[in-house]
């Protein structure tokens, strides 16, 4: 079939053509849009899943929907390596210039604190050369956001903002995505800023996106984080919604797939989106005519596996060290005998299983286990059993012989 109409987009955070399977997340951020513009209370909202199952789509579609309800956003990604301070203030800063408030002398208060807020991660004594300049014309705010503690700075940071959207009856959505990788000090001042915009009942959210374990995060950080944000776990499509993600976009290009296409597509992806988008695109180059059949997907299997390989779990693979690798080797073998026992042990393992597959104490397997956590690889899905960011990368590394 022609390539270039192959509606297909596997990609990393790039939106399918076909949102499938997210109506209900979608709805309820409506609400909570329509709420905090009337000054009523909502919760932050915290996405949570494996890698590939549409969390940062997700976050890029309900940013969106501010967009056009006319809300101020601004976007970032944390990293474990840098503190807040900085791509906070730049989200802050677009989100400012997405508001369009008129009062010029408000505006300027409001971009004068956000400078103050991101150049006080240099510190008062830093050098001209080594201060950050956001692109903001407006001078700092002496004494606003700038005290150096980032959850003082924060809350007053958050204050200013709201309080511009509220003039407009609008809001400010702050998004953030890979949430997990901030540091204990910022998760304690997010969840503070927003436990205080809450009380306070002025219109700025944050939604977050990460890893399944982010909860956790956020609970070790402020025991009143379980009531401060609502929980989205985002998982992989239902059977229904994967025909939809596939079916809708062929038949845009006047394509379709037979059942048992389906079927297998289904089996082949368990229903994950990212493998759906590139199974979807390896079957349709395939395909010889429309309908695509069972058959045709059986034939492009090994491609979509081996783009697979390449760059979704061997981009991750690499990443780790000879003795890391061990361990999720371990990881996987350990699955594999518990399969049988427990379903759910295919992706999830105690550590003692690891430990007992490499014939090793667990206490000396520690470092491996904390390094791997650290680059996103696996996470602890509950006390003494770790689980794969990544799914059916078991089933990758038991490939790999």
């Amino acid at each position: 079939m022609d390539p270039i109409r192959n509606p297909y987009a596997p990609g990393a955070g790039q939106r399918p053509p076909e949102l499938a399977g997210r109506a209900e997340q979608l709805g309820a951020f409506s609400v909570v849009l329509e709420r905090v513009s009337r000054g009523r209370p909502e919760r932050s909202l915290v996405l949570t899943g494996l890698r590939g199952v549409g969390k940062t789509v997700l976050l890029n579609t309900l940013r969106s929907s501010a967009v056009r309800r006319q809300w101020g956003t601004g976007k970032l990604e944390a990293r474990p390596d840098q503190e807040l301070r900085r791509p906070l203030a730049s989200a802050a800063h677009q989100a400012v210039r997405e508001l369009g408030h008129r009062d010029e002398e408000s505006v300027a208060h409001v971009l004068g604190v956000v400078r103050s807020f991101a150049q006080r991660a240099a510190g008062p004594n830093a050098k001209l050369r080594e201060q950050w300049n956001p692109g903001i014309d407006a001078p700092p705010v002496r004494g606003r956001a700038d005290s150096g503690d980032i959850e003082i700075d924060l809350v007053e940071l958050f204050t200013d903002l709201g309080g511009l959207a509220a003039d407009l009856g609008k809001g400010i959505g702050i998004f953030m995505d890979e949430m997990q990788d901030l540091g204990p000090d910022d998760v304690s001042a997010l969840c503070a800023a927003c436990h205080e915009m809450s009380q306070a009942g002025l219109p700025v959210i944050v939604v977050g996106a990460g890893l399944p374990h982010l909860p956790a995060v956020l609970s070790a950080s402020k025991s009143y984080s379980e009531r401060l944000f609502s929980y989205q776990r985002i998982d992989r499509l239902s059977r229904d919604a994967a025909d939809h993600a596939l079916s809708l976009p062929a038949e845009e290009e006047d394509a379709a797939f037979d059942e048992d296409a389906l079927a297998t597509m289904y089996d082949v992806t368990g229903g994950y989106p990212y493998f759906i988008q590139a199974y979807g695109k390896a079957v349709w180059d395939r395909a010889p005519r429309s309908p695509i059949t069972g058959e045709d997907v059986a034939v492009a299997a090994p491609e979509a596996e081996n783009e697979l390989a390449v760059g979704f779990f061997g981009s991750r693979y690499d990443r780790a060290t000879p003795g890391e690798r061990e361990y999720l080797r371990a990881m996987a073998d350990a699955a594999l005998e518990l399969a049988d026992d427990d379903k759910d042990a295919v992706e999830s393992v105690p550590t003692s299983a690891v430990a007992a597959v490499l014939g090793k104490k667990p206490q000396s397997l520690s470092p491996a286990r904390d390094a791997l956590l650290k680059k996103g690889l696996i996470y602890a899905s509950e006390r003494g059993r770790i689980a794969f960011t990544v799914p059916h990368f078991g089933k990758y590394l038991r490939s790999r012989g």
